[in-house]
């Protein structure tokens, strides 16, 4: 690992997102200087590693958005991989996800069992529609959130 600089030197990002949300706040926190570990699944990796691939086996827009991070692979359904997620938690500083409400709970590494071990974690959640609620089980997108919230009208035609 290379000397880190920048505002953010010292901090440990875990960052259990994938695709676009949790991704883009962790490149954030890294271009900043944070120390973001990537965790993604076995096989496969982030879907975005082939997303829209024009050349090559990684797409532009994963190298743009996992710039400046370390990548893990961890299987998040085995017990094995929620154990080391637990550990990498206990001395990070900030935990981002970006998985369905419910998802992390089911695993065992909602916020109240990480905080039990960390009680300084900071836990970020990235969801379409929340954690509650009537809409918290749909998937959320940006193009969906600025259809309803009428942001499409002010940056092109309604």
């Amino acid at each position: 690992m290379s000397q880190q600089t920048g505002p953010l030197a010292g901090i440990r990002v875990v960052e259990l997102g994938n695709f676009i949300a949790a991704p883009t706040a962790g490149r954030l926190l890294a271009d900043f200087g944070a120390d973001v570990v990537k965790v993604e699944r076995p096989g496969t990796g982030d879907e975005l590693r082939r997303w829209r691939l024009h050349d090559g086996d990684t797409s532009l827009l994963f190298r743009t958005l996992g710039r400046n991070k370390r990548s893990v692979t961890v299987d998040l359904r085995r017990p094995e991989g929620q154990e080391l997620v637990r550990a990498l938690a206990a001395r990070s500083d900030v935990l981002l996800e970006n998985f369905r409400p419910g998802t992390l709970e089911r695993w065992g590494l909602g916020p109240g069992e990480l905080r039990a071990l960390n009680p300084r974690l900071v836990v970020v959640r990235v969801s379409g529609y929340g954690q509650t609620g009537p809409y918290r089980d749909r998937p959320g997108f940006g193009g969906v959130a600025e259809a309803i919230g009428g942001l499409r009208a002010l940056t092109g035609y309604p």
